[in-house]
């Protein structure tokens, strides 16, 4: 039986560090080094349903139905379930580069192999592998990435590379074109050198990967912190000769217990008690994404061959303005999802790609499309549909423990992926082989329901995880603070905090009467209008969201330190303006350094500090001081006193 093995207690700064950096050459390198896992999964998937058509033709050098193509298609994503479980765990243990590094390895073999299949039992085999580690590849990549990546743009960078699959899709597409022209190829070689270029990028991309570096966020907790700060010292030093400026101060330290294994049992039932909600909110939109998707991509050549009578050859050319559509999906919208926020954006694309396959279905069934039409409306569905399954692993990335980030991407993908991704191609493979459009029609609404009941999941278990810390959306299970109140002890920090200066907890106190004032503001204009019917926690809401119930010292925590920022936003901008008077917009922008704060975030702040009379707007579009700082413990227009609102917050 595997046992704990605790190594110490530390206190680090080092996840505030990384998420105050401004982007840099350095993240560059994260997106390239690691994003790139996508493209390879594209070009997979894509070459597939490019070549499948080609596949199932006399000549071609291996006997294939288009029901076998449905199965092989089941079968990698099988191979890919397996390995994010298998993979995802080791990544947890043993980190996340020595993980990527071996997934990337077995993906490079396996696709090459596939080069060389002659039978369906051949081709099953190593679409399997080649899922493993693919499937080995989301786990460790995406945690590393969202503990790389800092917190203002994690939603934005997170959905574009998760795009990026549609770029090795339309790459796959392109390129196939010309492997499968008959005049420059044979019939029965175009398809394998196919295959073979996934290992040829594979191996660019393991060049590149090389200089990516270990999480520090995983070595402080497995009792490498030395390692841990040494790297954030590179990273740090790198990015200041960059811009040429200091850093800001990084945000609060966070206090763990040291272990270097953390049982799988630990790990799983401290996870799901804790934050069950959350486990059903993952398995909605990954069953829901896993279907539509694996379905569609995987079929949609034999689709367009079968029913609109586009020939194999052209089929790479409708693939590649498919993979377009979806690559500009989470392009367009991903930043979106961290100003707007992740609860409207990640529900509102569920369900609007759903109602358009609703929309395609029921004109399917009349047999009112053509080849276009129908592409068209494919293409649609995906455009919006893309952004939405991007987040799907972007959310189980961020509402779910450090500890356990790996093997929850890994667990909510394998099995949301297996009821979803396995059933969508073999019904499909199925439906389009029995040659009847209603058939297919009433496949494109079983995975408009899917993508429904996903939006409706997020609608009211959603995490609004925006431009928030990953320590603050989901605390460590080792942080101290975390294990006192798991155990009913008091936290350490408690003690802590009454040894500090009495002119910080002064400070303090002060901010904590302006962020009560901005809130008691806040709750009385969403107790009007449309938003106090919006769903989710919080005030002014009608309706009650348990996205975060069971976790009631996250939610406060988390609204808490997003209090703080904007508190401590409209601070900056405050003493910039009394410093220098009249000053433009651009100017107090680049003052304050409001572009390092996140999307969305001066402007936030500069609209605030505009309603408690902190700043004022000119007529030339300049921005003054006002005539005197709001005091500590009184917002202008509130008569209130500080006895008073003690009084108010012990009701």
């Amino acid at each position: 039986m595997t046992t704990t093995a605790e190594l110490g207690v530390v206190t680090t700064k080092v996840p505030a560090r990384l998420d105050r950096l401004p982007w840099s050459r350095f993240h560059w390198r994260i997106v390239i080094g690691l994003g790139t896992v996508w493209i390879l999964d594209g070009l997979e998937v894509t070459i597939v349903g490019a070549v499948a058509a080609r596949m199932t033709e006399p000549g071609s050098g291996i006997n294939l139905t288009s029901s076998d193509i449905g199965t092989a298609a089941a079968i990698y994503v099988a191979g890919a379930c397996a390995g994010a479980l298998l993979f995802g765990r080791l990544t947890d243990r043993y980190g996340r580069k020595k993980l990527f590094m071996l997934t990337l390895g077995i993906y490079i073999l396996a696709t090459v192999a596939t080069a060389f299949a002659h039978d369906a039992w051949y081709l099953y085999l190593a679409r399997f592998i080649t899922g493993m580690g693919i499937g080995g590849e989301y786990a460790a990549i995406n945690s590393a990435i969202d503990e790389l990546i800092p917190a203002r743009n994690r939603g934005q960078v997170d959905l574009a590379i998760n795009g990026s699959y549609w770029v090795g899709a339309a790459l796959g597409s392109l390129v196939a074109v010309l492997l499968l022209n008959e005049s420059l190829l044979a019939a029965d070689l175009g398809w394998r050198l196919a295959f073979g270029l996934g290992g040829i990028l594979g191996l660019a991309i393991m060049l590149v990967r090389r200089h990516v570096p270990e999480s520090p966020r995983w070595l402080f907790i497995h009792g490498h912190e030395d390692e841990a700060e040494r790297i954030v010292d590179r990273i740090e030093a790198e990015v200041k000769q960059e811009t040429g400026r200091e850093l800001p101060e990084p945000g609060a330290a966070v206090t763990v217990r040291q272990r270097d294994v953390i049982p799988f049992k630990e790990i799983a039932g401290v996870a799901l008690r804790r934050y069950p909600r959350r486990a059903v909110l993952g398995l909605a939109l990954f069953i829901g994404q896993a279907f539509l998707y694996n379905a569609i991509v995987f079929d949609l050549g034999t689709i367009l061959n079968g029913f609109f009578d586009i020939g194999s050859g052209s089929i790479p050319y409708f693939l590649a303005l498919f993979a377009i559509a979806n690559f500009l999906g989470p392009l367009l919208l991903g930043r979106l999802f961290d100003t707007v926020g992740r609860k409207p954006m990640i529900a509102g694309t569920y369900f609007g790609s759903a109602l358009v396959a609703v929309i395609l279905a029921v004109l399917l069934i009349n047999g009112s499309l053509t080849a276009w039409s129908f592409f068209l409306l494919v293409s649609l569905t995906f455009f919006v549909a893309s952004a939405g399954a991007s987040s799907a692993y972007l959310t189980v990335s961020e509402v779910f423990p450090m500890e356990t980030r790996a093997l929850s991407i890994s667990l909510f993908f394998a099995i949301g992926t297996a009821v979803g991704g396995i059933t969508g191609p073999l019904l499909f493979g199925h439906l389009i082989h029995s040659g009847d459009a209603n058939l297919v029609a009433i496949g494109f609404l079983v995975g408009a329901a899917a993508m429904a009941l996903g939006g409706l999941t997020e609608a009211f278990f959603g995490v609004r995880a925006e431009q928030q810390s990953l320590e603050n959306i989901a605390r460590p299970l080792t942080a101290e603070e975390a294990e006192a109140a798991w155990r009913d002890e008091p936290a350490p920090q408690d003690a802590r905090d009454r040894l500090r200066p009495a002119h910080v907890r002064q400070a303090e106190h002060d901010r904590d009467l302006r962020i009560a004032d901005r809130t008691a503001r806040r709750r009385e204009r969403e107790r009007t209008g449309a938003r106090r019917y919006r769903p989710g926690t919080g005030p002014g809401s009608t309706l009650y969201s348990p996205g975060m119930a069971g976790t009631a010292g996250t939610t406060s925590r988390t609204s808490a330190m997003a209090e703080q920022r904007l508190d401590d936003e409209v601070e900056q901008i405050a003493h910039a303006l009394q410093a220098a008077g009249p000053t433009s917009r651009d100017q107090l922008e680049q003052a304050v350094g409001g572009r390092s704060w996140g999307p969305g975030r001066f402007r936030r702040a500069l609209r605030e500090s505009e309603r408690e009379s902190r700043a004022k707007s000119l007529p030339n579009g300049s921005y003054a001081p006002t005539d005197g700082p709001a005091r500590p413990d009184s917002a202008p227009g509130d008569p209130m006193t500080s006895s008073d609102r003690g009084r108010r917050r012990q009701r």
